[in-house]
């Protein structure tokens, strides 16, 4: 027999849980948020220390609340990130308890809902929600063998150049996380070496307004479905120092060695792919083209913006890119540490619910799972591009949340509850 009842299960209290607690509260839902660990736990302790947002303050916020002491086209650090989340889930009351591990969720057998087991106690709950985010588990691709190297480390775990031992680095991966560590090591005297995948590259600011700014009166946002083949293309963007677009010309000017994407080790040589400039080429095609669709809704619009022609201007490519590296002894390089910048992958093991394709990803609409009564938060491409930002999690919570109340509605049909029956 279960300890406790309540309507609905929200498992996370990052920036989706959170957001799905005000929805659920706005509709009279009763819910409580589990959380393993603290309040937006991974931006505290699974982030480098000089980590900020990637998109300003206006911008990388819920609606109900701004930051504090944060210019609005600032970035706000990790820590002012998570004290936020805090903050917010105080102010609006949500039932957030902390400490608390979810270690299964099972559908109840012969009646509707779902027993959920935590590490103090079960609950049974109508509707589960899993806001755990696509950061849960560190993905380091099984190519360097233990002890090639002094380090390997998931960029997760990486904290600042001081935690690295002396010699050479090579970080792997040229999304947001890879080319901001990749900079900072090097602006500490480190050699650096980074191997650059397939990546969109916006800029950070054109003709005086962000790309947050650029993608929302484009209608980017909003887009539903990822272009085709870029489904898992990482974006390269920085707000680091103030925020700049991420230029991996001048990367190599400041001293970073380019390379292709890691392929293969043998013998203690690292063996690179030939396909470097092919993805600065294509980096570049889609910063060029966004500078292209700003221009034309600027003249379209009759806007006084002002005019930026050098934005245009790339340069020539560095000898790395034109005459690229394609193998690397490791020890004659003196590489001691590798930061691998490779993403993560779900992992949904305590959710026993048939809601799962073959290779455990969930499977659902707009946070809609097709098992009943179970909904997804957090991730990418949720509901559109947007869902990947705080602001996007918030609307997205709200779409979830008012599913939650009409499913609800239906089925308290015919029951005594009548303010249940008019949530309907």
């Amino acid at each position: 027999m279960s300890e406790e009842e309540t309507e609905a299960v929200v498992v996370g209290a990052g920036q989706a849980g959170v957001a799905m607690s005000e929805h659920l509260s706005a509709h009279g839902i009763p819910h409580v948020v589990l959380e393993r660990h603290r309040i937006a736990e991974r931006w505290r302790s699974e982030r480098w220390d000089s980590l900020v947002a990637n998109g300003p303050a206006w911008h990388d916020r819920f609606p109900g609340m701004e930051f504090p002491d944060v210019d609005p086209d600032a970035f706000a650090s990790k820590e002012q990130v998570a004290d936020y989340f805090v903050a917010y889930a105080e102010k609006m009351g949500a039932p957030v308890r902390t400490g608390v591990e979810v270690t299964s969720v099972r559908r109840r057998g012969g009646r509707s809902g779902f027993e959920v087991r935590t590490s103090e106690g079960t609950i049974d709950a109508r509707f589960v929600v899993a806001a755990t985010g696509p950061f849960q588990r560190p993905v380091i691709p099984p190519v360097v063998p233990d002890g090639a190297v002094r380090v390997q480390m998931h960029s997760s775990q990486y904290r600042n150049a001081r935690q690295l031992p002396e010699g050479a680095v090579l970080v792997v991966g040229a999304g947001s996380s890879g080319v901001q560590i990749a900079d900072e090591l090097r602006r500490s005297g480190r050699r650096v070496l980074l191997s650059v995948g397939p990546h969109d590259r916006p800029p950070r600011e054109y003709r005086g307004r962000d790309f947050c700014w650029w993608l929302g009166v484009l209608g980017r946002w909003d887009a539903e479905t990822p272009p085709q083949g870029a489904g898992h293309v990482t974006i390269a963007v920085s707000g680091a120092r103030g925020g700049h677009t991420v230029d991996f010309r001048a990367l190599a000017a400041d001293g970073v060695e380019l390379v292709g994407m890691t392929a293969s080790y043998e013998q203690g040589v690292l063996r690179f792919a030939p396909d470097l400039a092919a993805n600065i080429s294509m980096g570049d095609a889609k910063y060029l083209e966004l500078l292209r669709a700003a221009d034309a809704y600027v003249e379209r619009n009759g806007l006084e913006l002002p005019e930026e022609p050098q934005a245009h201007v790339l340069g020539p490519d560095p000898t790395c890119v034109t005459d690229p590296r394609l193998e690397l002894d490791l020890a004659e390089a003196g590489v001691t540490s590798i930061v691998w910048a490779t993403g993560f992958a779900a992992d949904y093991g305590w959710l026993e619910v048939d809601t799962f394709d073959e290779r455990g990803r969930p499977r659902h609409r707009r946070g809609v799972a097709e098992e009943p009564g179970v909904y997804f938060l957090g991730l990418p491409w949720l509901s559109r591009r947007g869902s990947s930002f705080i602001w996007g999690v918030w609307h997205d919570a709200r779409y979830v949340a008012d599913h939650m109340a009409t499913r609800r509605g239906y089925l308290s049909y015919g029951s005594t509850d009548t303010a249940t029956n008019s949530k309907k």
